[in-house]
């Protein structure tokens, strides 16, 4: 692939990531919030939206790659009444600017909390708006690979996967952090520390188990497709054969058995540095699976027609 494909590998990935992250930490502040109180749940998860945010700014500076000159940028919304790339760029930037906005009020404590609450909820739903485009963009009828269900499907799974992965290792080096600073009110961040990821390997089993199933029902509907379908899985069989199995390895042993790992040890306490390497092992070896899964994505499509 060239860099500008490369970097539609990055933009769509990291923003995809930032978009699932920013769901499960409003999920995640929303039942802590519950549990222990406002002020608990924004000790656990204010250090987490900074990375959201950064995360963000990378892949958006990664899309100006994709477009070659950035001064072409404004140009590319031009045609929103009838693009989705169109739609797509607009959603981003509008996500990029509500969350900035979101997390500079969550910071800072601008306004009540039901005010950062409807600011967060309006973000979430212009990046659920923007995954959603993105996945459009690709339902092509010339592009036999890209126009199937799988294609929406794998980019939500994605959002939620490096979301939930993403934001299990924000958590735990937000709880070193705190545990340094403040080691007297430590134990109930602990506590809240292990009931999250609990539920974070959970969440990845799940994920996993839905990109389990998605997998070889989109194989086989490239081997009952027409020339161009069965040269994308003559690829992935063929040339991308070793990325393939290292895709689905990486991602098995990240979200499957290190999650498991996760999941046992966050109950015990004398365990603290054990959860939190796992925690991000388990993130990045699913970081480099969908990274892979993404460029197999790209790198397989053949085009049919002019």
């Amino acid at each position: 692939m060239n860099t500008r494909e490369w970097a539609l590998v990055v933009f769509t990935i990291l923003t995809q990531m930032s978009v699932g992250a920013f769901l499960v930490l409003g999920v995640v502040h929303f039942f802590v919030s519950r549990k222990a109180g406002i002020e608990e749940a924004d000790h656990m998860s204010d250090r987490a939206l900074v990375a959201v945010i950064i995360t963000l700014g990378l892949g958006m500076l990664a899309s100006l790659l994709h477009l070659g000159n950035p001064m072409n940028a404004p140009k590319a919304i031009l045609n929103i009444a009838s693009s989705w790339l169109s739609r797509e760029i607009l959603l981003g930037v509008i996500f990029a600017v509500i969350a900035v906005v979101f997390v500079a009020m969550q910071w800072f404590k601008i306004g009540t909390s039901s005010l950062r609450n409807v600011i967060a909820w309006i973000a979430a739903i212009v990046g659920i708006a923007l995954v959603y485009s993105q996945a459009e963009i690709y339902m092509l009828v010339t592009q036999p690979s890209w126009n199937t269900f799988a294609t929406p499907i794998s980019f939500f799974t994605t959002t939620l996967l490096l979301g939930v992965l993403a934001i299990g290792a924000a958590l735990v080096t937000n709880y070193v952090i705190y545990q340094s600073r403040n080691p007297e009110s430590v134990e109930i961040q602990y506590d809240l520390l292990r009931g999250t990821i609990r539920w974070i390997a959970i969440a990845s089993v799940i994920l996993l188990g839905i990109e389990l199933i998605v997998l070889p029902v989109y194989l086989a509907l490239l081997s009952t497709g027409g020339a161009a379908a069965l040269a994308s899985l003559g690829m992935i069989a063929g040339k991308y054969n070793l990325v393939f199995i290292l895709r689905i390895l990486l991602g098995f042993t990240g979200a499957g058995a290190l999650t498991i790992f996760i999941f046992r040890n966050a109950s015990i306490v004398n365990k603290k540095r054990f959860v939190t390497l796992h925690a991000f092992i388990a993130f990045g070896l699913v970081l480099i699976a969908e990274v892979l899964g993404r460029f197999i994505f790209y790198a397989t499509q053949f085009k049919i027609g002019v």
